[in-house]
């Protein structure tokens, strides 16, 4: 990189880590070009000179976080052999619980209400990015299938239009084919952690104490494996 460029991507990620630490001051998600831009000692309009606006600038946030997040999920699971398909879920779901609870304002940002007056953009980074953090779940399904570990799921009755959803966003992940019970089963399993997740990262659990809270989780990640079909023969105490 010529000095120029390499000027340019330094004062790019300071935008970005300026933009972050403004979040996590505030508590919010909502952030604007003047403040950061003060923050940095800059003036405003010189921001355009490095995102085309505020949407262009939270598009590459947005980006930048779901990678964290994917790169977490997959680091922790795979600190578990590949065979043990329960003790590899448990490693992601508490990976996922953990990126959440240390990082509630980018969390929000990824997976929560959304920013005011921000519209994502249809398809690109953002989407190429969210593919690939919730695709690290995904796998664990089709490595199940695969070694002949996934039981059929507890709840068998499937809705046609809820299969057709998950098989056209199966066929952006991984071109495997699994019955339809088991597309049904991975939504379940997605929405059920993510519901756990997303009341602890914004306290409606801290009436309960940290211990407490474990227990529960650890309660609940074996309940979804149990109903979608993963195995939890491994698990301590399992």
């Amino acid at each position: 990189m010529s000095r120029r460029a390499r000027t340019r991507a330094a004062t790019i990620a300071e935008i970005k880590q300026t933009a972050l630490n403004l979040m996590r001051q505030s508590g919010t998600i909502d952030v604007r070009f003047t403040d950061i831009a003060r923050a940095m000692g800059m003036t405003a309009p010189a921001m355009y000179r490095y995102y085309a606006d505020r949407d262009d600038l939270v598009n590459a946030l947005i980006a930048d976080a779901f990678n964290d997040l994917g790169e977490a999920i997959a680091a922790a699971r795979d600190t578990v052999p590949r065979e043990d398909i329960g003790g590899r879920w448990r490693a992601a779901a508490t990976a996922y619980r953990q990126w959440a609870n240390k990082e509630p304002q980018l969390f929000t940002l990824i997976l929560g209400l959304p920013m005011p007056g921000y519209v994502a953009p249809a398809g690109g980074l953002t989407s190429e990015a969210s593919r690939r953090a919730l695709f690290q779940f995904v796998t664990l399904f089709v490595d199940a299938q695969r070694t002949g570990q996934l039981r059929p799921p507890l709840l068998k009755d499937v809705d046609p239009a809820v299969v057709q959803c998950v098989q056209q966003k199966m066929a952006e992940l991984s071109p495997e084919k699994l019955p339809q019970e088991v597309y049904q089963a991975m939504l379940h399993a997605w929405c059920s952690l993510h519901g756990f997740v997303a009341l602890e990262a914004y306290g409606h659990l801290h009436w309960m104490s940290q211990e407490g809270r474990d227990a529960l989780f650890d309660s609940h990640i074996r309940t979804i494996a149990q109903i979608s079909g993963l195995p939890v023969a491994n698990w301590p105490d399992g």
